[in-house]
């Protein structure tokens, strides 16, 4: 009878089982790039935000080639609230006057940028913040949205001030930074064509940028399980047309329609799959890339 395992070499064995079975999703992405979208709301605790750090740090480590937007909406209402800014919303999206847009280049492109790139360096990467506006890197035009009035039923031109959708992204910038271990972090702030600022939503600013360097992988981390059906229950894969069929029937209302949206926009930009998933599972990225299963939805073409 062989004698027993002892607990260490156990463990160590259970670790090295792990690896292998992430090897051909390794090999997979290898050389590949990840956008991965880190939203606002999915950036939870400091724990959440220091495991998300590791496992950027990880897939770089590992042969891969990841982009990180970060958006920011709660911290900057919390800002905006604190300095007695009031927020106005339509059609989903934050009306950004003059002060606002001040608050809103400091918050992403200050504080939120700096935090993440620092906790990604703390895990032993080597990150650089960015915006759009760095190196004309996202050029973007003035967002207008159509609402209707309940009291008369009319529909309106809301003017959404400094919000911008993107019109040109010039990669030059990230060309030279990918492949050389460095882990871009940007903020979506992006030049107008006139030289002002634009705030864009982070959503649509990972679409455009993922599309743009024809990514293998747009994840959209947020603070829902994915896409769901009727009864609540995730949905794993999803195709452009079955998305389109799911919003035209209500199945996707609200909030996630926009998301959904970003996805067709950037797989028919040419990403080869774009997955909508919650970033408060812990090491939710590793998950989705290096698992057999996955965690979130994965939309494709």
């Amino acid at each position: 009878m062989s004698a027993p395992i002892p607990a260490p070499v156990a463990e160590a064995q259970l670790q090295a089982e792990v690896l292998t079975k992430a090897l051909p999703h390794m090999q997979r992405y290898d050389d590949a790039i990840v956008v991965v979208k880190y939203g606002g709301h999915a950036m939870g605790s400091e724990d959440v935000a220091r495991h998300f750090a590791q496992d950027i740090v990880l897939l770089e480590q590992s042969g891969v080639n990841p982009v990180v937007v970060h958006g920011g909406g709660p911290q900057i209402g919390a800002m905006l609230e604190k300095l007695g800014i009031k927020s106005e919303f339509a059609a989903g999206l934050r009306i950004t006057d003059k002060a606002t847009i001040e608050i809103v280049e400091m918050v992403l492109a200050g504080s939120i940028n700096k935090q993440i790139v620092g906790f990604i360096n703390e895990a032993g990467g080597k990150a650089i913040g960015l915006c759009g506006k760095d190196g004309n890197m996202v050029r973007a035009r003035k967002a207008t949205r159509t609402i209707v009035d309940p009291s008369s039923m009319v529909e309106q031109v809301v003017d959404l001030g400094f919000v911008g959708e993107p019109d040109v992204v010039d990669t030059m910038v990230l060309d030279q930074i990918l492949g050389r271990e460095l882990i871009p972090v940007l903020a979506p702030v992006a030049s107008a064509v006139d030289g002002g600022t634009y705030n864009v939503n982070a959503d649509t600013f990972a679409g455009a940028i993922a599309g743009a360097l024809g990514a293998k992988r747009l994840l959209l981390l947020t603070d829902v399980p994915g896409v769901l059906d009727k009864n609540k229950q995730l949905i794993p894969t999803l195709t452009i047309d079955q998305c389109r069929a799911l919003i035209a029937d209500g199945t996707v209302s609200g909030g996630m329609i926009p998301k959904v949206e970003t996805c067709i926009y950037a797989l028919e930009k040419g990403v080869e799959g774009v997955v909508i998933m919650d970033g408060k599972v812990p090491h939710s990225v590793l998950l989705e890339l290096l698992t057999d299963h996955g965690i979130g939805t994965l939309i494709t073409r």
